[in-house]
């Protein structure tokens, strides 16, 4: 017996539609070419399936065969959409906007990742401070962003305003190895009023000055730097020092130390979208890829 999705289409069309020409228009196809289809598929089963009323009706046999056709009809748009998207993520560039310290902390095991699982995709990093990645989101400039402490409005686990939450970053004195601190295992922000502090801005300095009001201590900033590299090289040099995230792990030398400070307070990384405009198939596919870096 030989079926084809045409006509298992255009029974479906008909019935749902009502008539003949209705469904026509919604096919896209000519009157005569949805009755052919549809009586095509009726001489291969010998029998009706369809009274010819106003409004048409299925027959007996009619109600058997349509959810069957109804499923072959879905399923067949599912095989087709499946295609749809993989050909979209196949290739393409995503540029994704990120903090200097996510660039270089976090992105690289990112890139590994997405380049294993997505070998289609390119992937162009842009570095910025947060305020630019807003800008940059907001504006089209970038695709996608690993953007800090989004609004929180879903639930499920690990994922964030439909994005994914790739870490909860917590904050941690970075201080000389020598320091009389440097082996304990934690630090309370206030043993450290004596040290001058050193901060690098880029949206951290927020953070810090919430530790401060937790712990009742006064907030003094001796050096404020736009660089990493200049806030490490200060340490290095005995001149005071600074609080960062977690992330900024990777790149501390091995003549500094980071220890957990208290209070304790944290962060949230997210890879997200635009807010206010639809995501490429392809950020989707970067997004759905990425499991939770820990």
């Amino acid at each position: 017996m030989a079926l084809n999705l045409a006509q298992l289409r255009a029974v479906v069309a008909v019935v749902d539609a009502g008539g003949f020409g209705t469904a026509a228009k919604e096919l896209g196809l000519s009157q005569s070419a949805v009755s052919h289809a549809v009586a095509s598929l009726e001489r291969t089963l010998a029998a009706p399936l369809i009274v010819r009323s106003t409004p048409v009706r299925p027959t007996a046999l009619g109600d058997i065969v349509l959810p069957h056709a109804r499923a072959a009809v879905a399923a067949a748009d599912a095989v087709s959409d499946a295609a749809a998207r993989y050909d979209a993520t196949a290739g393409g560039t995503v540029r994704i906007a990120a903090t200097p310290t996510v660039c270089q902390g976090l992105l690289p095991e990112l890139l590994r990742e997405w380049s294993a699982r997505l070998p289609g995709i390119g992937v162009r990093v842009f570095e910025g401070s947060g305020e630019e990645i807003d800008a940059w989101l907001a504006g089209g400039a970038a695709d996608a962003a690993v953007v800090v402490d989004p609004p929180q409005e879903a639930h499920e686990e690990g994922v964030v305003d439909a994005g994914v939450l790739l870490r909860v970053d917590s904050f941690l004195a970075l201080l000389p190895r020598d320091h009389p601190l440097a082996e304990e295992p934690g630090v309370h922000v206030g043993d450290l009023a004596d040290d001058p502090l050193i901060l690098s801005p880029n949206g951290c300095e927020r953070h810090i000055r919430v530790i401060h009001r937790r712990a009742g201590v006064d907030y003094s900033l001796a050096h404020r730097v736009r660089d990493l590299g200049t806030l490490i090289s200060m340490v290095q040099a005995g001149l005071g020092i600074s609080i960062l995230p977690e992330v900024s792990r990777p790149l501390v030398p091995e003549d500094l130390v980071l220890v957990p400070v208290t209070p304790h307070h944290s962060r949230r990384l997210v890879l997200t979208g635009p807010r206010a405009r639809s995501w490429s198939v392809a950020v989707r596919a970067l997004i759905a890829a990425t499991g939770r870096v820990t």
